[in-house]
């Protein structure tokens, strides 16, 4: 067959163009095949002991108010609280399968996510509505997150182990799973933290990651158990009906309101479950998911709850702890993670342990936070807690940077090293956190210092290290700083 007979498309002349678009084709198929998102990488697997099994978690309310501001456009109530929405993560029994599909990192419908982006972005419009479905469907649109959904929950808790300067030590968890309450950042979601969270799972923590609906989401669809939906976006001042004297701090304050009533009705449905009521908040669930809560109750150890959020979350998380424990908030420590320099002033009054752990981009970039370095507002506020005989810590997380506790940069690691300047590994970045975090679980559980937290002053000052204070351990210095302690006994 002579070569003018053979059809173009098998006879290609190798231009740029045809290179390129055969190299996209050849990847589309590739993630096809593969079942890999388009232009990430998929989550990881958990790599604790345990398996992770997640439900969501729709809950109505009372429909209280925390504010009387109403939207312009409708004159409805900007903060009514209808239901309350968060994702549980969990140890789940070994080897239990589930006939539930795995949860979409984006959950559906994504259109209104990226009409939510668009709204932050100030070019709401159908075209650009569209064009930001498209662009979020090709990063993310087919990641699905690695817990599976809806089955059993582990029967007994677990022994925790725990190494303290190379010797094994054990503290059993008595009374239930302890139980972590999450808020998320501004511009985020509950699945955006979800490695984190299902990282605790997989080493013995049942964590419920808060979807909030106080405007600083992206967008979020309500559900009721009649079956109706309502999406509710991004908002800002603009979109409120509001006097020239209510601006951006009185904003923040009336989110932080919000997301403070949305904390507490968490607790209360995960009360409920622990008391006894899991079937019920199952029928009440729109969402389908909680069949075997009835199972649930005595596993949550309720009596001793940690709050913990970044971010904007952070910020949330210490206003929430001002009076804990109370039967509203029984929190009885305080897991903060970079806390918002411009979500509001930081609630001071804290009477409970708190580890505030710093990202490396939070800490060496030096902010005037109302009138004062937000180191140092930081830096004061933990040692006041020691100051009240609560154990407190304030360390900083070296390579980091502020998503780094997020998802994002274990879906995009290549986009967000290059935008955000993080340096450490991705994975060891989540890792990390979770570590330090369940050395404070422990504490907060044994009452005994272990690991990084067993450590003194290491550095009074980012980048500062001075007489008197501890050498960090080698196996440490890459990763930490410490800048706050409880002294030691």
């Amino acid at each position: 067959m002579s070569r003018s007979r053979i059809p173009p498309i098998l006879r290609p002349r190798l231009t740029p163009r045809y290179i390129a678009s055969s190299i996209a084709v050849i990847y589309v198929l590739y993630c096809w095949l593969w079942g890999m998102p388009l232009l990430s990488s998929n989550l990881p697997a958990y790599t604790g002991p345990y398996s992770v099994g997640t439900i969501d978690i729709e809950s109505p309310c009372d429909g209280r108010k925390t504010s009387d501001i109403n939207f312009k456009s409708t004159g409805q109530p900007a903060f009514l609280l209808e239901t309350v929405l968060f994702s549980v993560y969990y140890p789940a029994v070994k080897g239990a399968k589930s006939d539930k599909p795995k949860h979409l990192w984006v959950p559906k419908p994504l259109a209104i996510t990226a009409e939510g982006f668009a709204k932050f972005a100030h070019i709401s419009n159908f075209f650009t509505n569209s064009l930001f479905t498209v662009a979020l469907w090709g990063l993310a649109g087919s990641t699905t997150i690695p817990a599976n959904v809806d089955v059993p929950l582990r029967e007994t808790a677990p022994s925790f182990e725990f190494t303290q300067h190379g010797e094994a030590k054990t503290a059993t968890a008595n009374g239930g799973f302890p139980v972590i309450v999450f808020s998320h950042g501004m511009a985020s979601s509950r699945t955006d933290y979800t490695h984190f969270c299902g990282e605790l799972a997989s080493r013995g923590y049942i964590v419920a990651a808060i979807e909030h609906r106080d405007g600083s989401a992206p967008a979020s669809m309500i559900m009721n158990v009649d079956g109706t939906q309502k999406p509710v976006y991004h908002f800002g001042l603009d979109d409120l009906d509001v006097g020239q004297t209510f601006g951006t701090p009185e904003l923040k304050q009336a989110q932080l309101d919000f997301r403070q009533a949305e904390i507490e009705e968490t607790v209360r449905v995960l009360r409920a479950i622990n008391d006894g009521s899991g079937a019920s908040i199952f029928e009440l669930n729109p969402r389908k998911e909680g069949t075997h809560l009835a199972s649930w109750t005595g596993q949550l150890d309720m009596t001793n709850v940690t709050l913990s959020g970044h971010s904007y979350g952070a910020t949330g998380a210490l206003q929430a702890l001002k009076g804990a424990p109370c039967p509203e908030r029984p929190f009885h420590g305080g897991i903060i993670l970079d806390p918002g320099k411009s979500s509001g002033p930081l609630n001071h009054d804290v009477n409970v342990p708190v580890l505030v752990l710093h990202s490396n981009s939070w800490s060496k970039k030096h902010s005037i936070f109302f009138g004062q370095p937000h180191f140092n507002v930081v830096k004061d506020l933990v040692q006041q807690v020691n100051q009240r005989g609560k154990a407190g810590w304030f360390m900083t997380s070296l390579g980091t940077s502020h998503p780094s506790v997020t998802d994002a940069p274990l879906i995009e690691p290549t986009l967000l090293s290059w935008t955000t300047g993080s340096t450490i590994d991705v994975i060891d970045g989540v890792r990390m956190y979770v570590n330090v975090t369940e050395e404070f679980m422990l504490y907060q559980k044994a009452h005994r210092r272990s690991g990084l937290l067993a450590l003194d002053v290491t550095h009074p000052d980012y980048d500062e290290t001075s007489n008197g204070t501890q050498q960090m351990p080698k196996c440490y210095q890459r990763f930490w700083q410490i800048h706050v302690a409880p002294k030691s006994a």
